[in-house]
Formats: C-alpha cells, sequence, structure tokens
C-alpha cells in the first residue's frame, strides 16, 4: 500500500521586483555591438554580475536576428534576464522571457538605508518636476572602496572621501566628492537633468548625468588631476574647473 504524506504547510510565494540595466539596441547593430565593446573595454566589469534587460521596442528585428543577438551579448558574458518591448511571437522556449510593466529609474535602487542593497520596491519614481521637491542626501564619511557601489536614487550623495578605481556612485540627485574621483558617478538616475557632479580631484573612469556619459579619454586633459563640476546643456555633458 503507498502511503501519501501531506503537510499542511503553504508554499510561500512574494511578489519582489529587481532592477536591472536595460540595453536599447539600435540598427545596425554590429555598429551597436562594437560601441557595447568599446564601452565594455573602457569600463571593466561593468556589465559583470549584473542583470540586463534588452528593450527591442524600437527596433525591426525577427526571431532569428534576436537569437543571434542574444548569443553576440552571451559571448560578452552579459546576462539577458528579460525582452522588454517584443511581440510574444518573437521569442521560443530557452529564450529570455518577455517583459511588461518595467519602471524608467536607475541602474540600481535602494532603501534609504540599504546604499549597496539592489532590491527595490514598487513605488514609481517621480515625475521630473517633483524631483526637486522631493530630494534627499545621503552623506558617506568614509572612502569608497574598489568593487564597492554606493546607490542612492532619492537624492543627492557626498562622499567625505575619495571614489577608487573600479568603484561607483550612483545618485537621483547631484554627487558630491570630497577628494578625489577615480570611478564612476552617475548622477540624476531617475531622470533628474538638472543634477550636477562635484569633485575635488578628477581621475574618473566614467560620469554621467541622466543617462548622458563620457569616458576618461573624453574628458578634457587640462581638466585631469583639477576640481571640476559637471552639468549637462541639452544633450551633452559640459565640465569647468571649479576656483
Amino acid at each position: 500500500m503507498t502511503k501519501v504524506l501531506t503537510d499542511a504547510r503553504s508554499i510561500r510565494i512574494k511578489g519582489r521586483s529587481f532592477l536591472a540595466v536595460v540595453l536599447s539596441p539600435d540598427l545596425p547593430l554590429d555598429d551597436w555591438l562594437k560601441r557595447l565593446d568599446d564601452l565594455a573595454a573602457r569600463s571593466a566589469g561593468f556589465f559583470l554580475g549584473r542583470p540586463v534587460v534588452l528593450d527591442v521596442t524600437e527596433l525591426a528585428i525577427n526571431r532569428t536576428e534576436l537569437k543571434e543577438l542574444l548569443g553576440e551579448l552571451g559571448h560578452r558574458n552579459v546576462s539577458i534576464m528579460g525582452i522588454e518591448g517584443g511581440r510574444p511571437s518573437l521569442v521560443e522556449p530557452g529564450m529570455p522571457p518577455i517583459l511588461k510593466g518595467g519602471r524608467p529609474a536607475s541602474d540600481f535602487e535602494v532603501a534609504v538605508s540599504e546604499t549597496v542593497t539592489e532590491k527595490r520596491g514598487e513605488t514609481p519614481p517621480p515625475e521630473p518636476a517633483a524631483i526637486r521637491q522631493a530630494l534627499q542626501s545621503l552623506i558617506i564619511r568614509e572612502p569608497v572602496r574598489s568593487g564597492q557601489s554606493v546607490v542612492f536614487t532619492e537624492g543627492d550623495v557626498t562622499v567625505i572621501g575619495s571614489v577608487a578605481s573600479g568603484a561607483e556612485v550612483i545618485a537621483g540627485g547631484s554627487i558630491h566628492i570630497y577628494g578625489a574621483l577615480r570611478g564612476r558617478a552617475l548622477a540624476g538616475s531617475v531622470g533628474n537633468a538638472s543634477a550636477r557632479i562635484f569633485c575635488r580631484k578628477l581621475e574618473a573612469e566614467l560620469v554621467a548625468i541622466d543617462g548622458v556619459y563620457k569616458m576618461a579619454e573624453d574628458m578634457p586633459a587640462n581638466l585631469r588631476g583639477q576640481p571640476v563640476q559637471w552639468w549637462l546643456e541639452g544633450d551633452s555633458i559640459m565640465a569647468e574647473k571649479l576656483s
């Protein structure tokens, strides 16, 4: 006789969302992949261990081309967790699922007390007009070491110390670094184009405001090692030496 054992305990299922980097390719894909390689080469490890969503909303692509693109990204160690903006017929078993309902946000988002956690809540980001009213601030009273990520999308981030090469600071508002900026600084990450980046010594790998970025080799040579501020003018990121 077969004895059937039953367990009265229920299976706990929770709803949870995780923030991911979103890549939006454009045609021709070969040229876009070359630009992606250039970004990865100049910012080593940027995609390492990060979930990535592939946005094909404005990309005229068929299933075969999508599979080839996913293969190319896989060879580059870019892990695609889902595809946004695609028709259900665009995917087949074994491919990342179609995602819907994504909200614009920064690469990572955390609660005020969880400055290095990648988990986020379900509250949508504020509209740009309301951002300045809702801004808070986070003060880091020690250097940010290589490999660390400080993420605070609710407002400004101030670092009393330096940001090492291989480290990054991501803020919904402005970023103030009272030391050398040797890593990456990404300000205005929830659509705040009025955000700025300030540092006492510019040696950055990358700076970005509202998604507009500039790599180290593209920065003016006369600003290296100087106190600098960055801001946006239209779609261009501008810089000047602080007096």
